[in-house]
């Protein structure tokens, strides 16, 4: 709804990656997690530049279970052209590991772009993947990630897309391995570099320090994660390009409808308790834009033509 009236001039993936080669001056762009299209548009109102459309987050949405490779390619192509048409900020899309082969990866890519994503998330776990800050991960060869890669950056129609390549190594092989593939995936046309669940402060360190200067990073930061929290100044410091917050208005819609909930199951009517707080009905019209819909009848629907019917 937010583009029925307004869409900035300047397109999404490449206001993204203006961004993201000025973070070493301004700071790392700060991308909170959206599931669906009205976490997306709280994003966008809260004042973010971008919005991450996470994967972990769409499968509990649509699907109410894990993240563990169960949602498909199209699926996840639907929601991204859902928050691309319910904000005006640059999206980023998991895509997972691409869904597939390098003929899979390309396809990919096209339907993302169709969707409006301006980067497009991939990964080099096995098929089907699970989520990073999961135990039992499983990778393909670096070999075959680096054809995904090359395979995406051919698939490509704007040049201005950006192509994020995560690594799962660390969990599987440690940081060498992760900090080699990641500079093999820069080297095969990947735009910024994603090393998933570093578990120590001394390990994203190392990976900031040997990688941060040669491309942009993307540090995940995850509630309860494998990864330790870092303030923003640190992040900044150690000059990250792009910070994520995947799961934060999951977690936080989960608290706030379990309480409601079990404040109405034991008293059968809201108490004033589970009700503070809430939006009032045209706080949350408003938030779902309401009123655009009401200026975009108001442009075309004359008061003249409809007492003529």
């Amino acid at each position: 709804m937010a583009n029925m009236l307004s869409r900035e001039t300047v397109p999404a993936p490449r206001r993204l990656r203006q961004a993201l080669e000025e973070a070493p001056r301004t700071g790392p762009v700060i991308a909170p997690g959206a599931y669906d299209g009205l976490t997306a548009r709280l994003i966008e109102l809260a004042g973010f530049d971008a919005v991450y459309l996470t994967g972990f987050g769409a499968t509990a949405s649509l699907l109410g279970m894990p993240d563990v490779g169960l949602l498909t390619g199209t699926e996840m192509a639907d929601q991204t052209r859902r928050l691309v048409s319910a904000v005006d900020i640059p999206v980023i899309a998991d895509a997972d590991t691409g869904y597939g082969n390098v003929v899979n990866v390309a396809r990919t890519v096209s339907v993302y772009e169709q969707a409006g994503a301006a980067a497009i998330q991939l990964e080099d776990q096995v098929n089907p993947k699970k989520c990073g800050h999961m135990s039992g991960k499983a990778l393909v060869s670096a070999g075959e990630m680096i054809g995904k890669i090359q395979s995406a950056v051919d698939a490509r129609r704007n040049p201005d897309t950006v192509l994020i390549a995560r690594t799962d190594a660390i969990a599987v092989d440690g940081v060498d391995a992760a900090i080699a593939r990641a500079r093999a995936y820069h080297a095969a046309g990947a735009d910024a570099l994603f090393v998933e669940a570093p578990t120590s402060e001394p390990d994203i360190e190392r990976l900031a320090g040997e990688l941060a200067t040669e491309m942009p990073l993307v540090f995940n930061w995850v509630e309860g994660g494998k990864t330790p929290p870092l303030t923003f100044e640190r992040m900044r410091e150690l000059q990250f390009a792009m910070v994520i917050y995947p799961i934060g208005t999951l977690l936080a819609a989960t608290a706030r409808a379990r309480s409601y909930l079990a404040d109405l199951k034991e008293h059968g009517t809201p108490t004033a308790a589970s009700l503070a707080g809430l939006p009032s009905f045209e706080d949350f019209t408003s938030v779902v834009g309401l009123q655009d819909v009401r200026a975009l009848e108001n442009r075309y629907v004359s008061e003249e033509a409809v007492s003529a019917v």
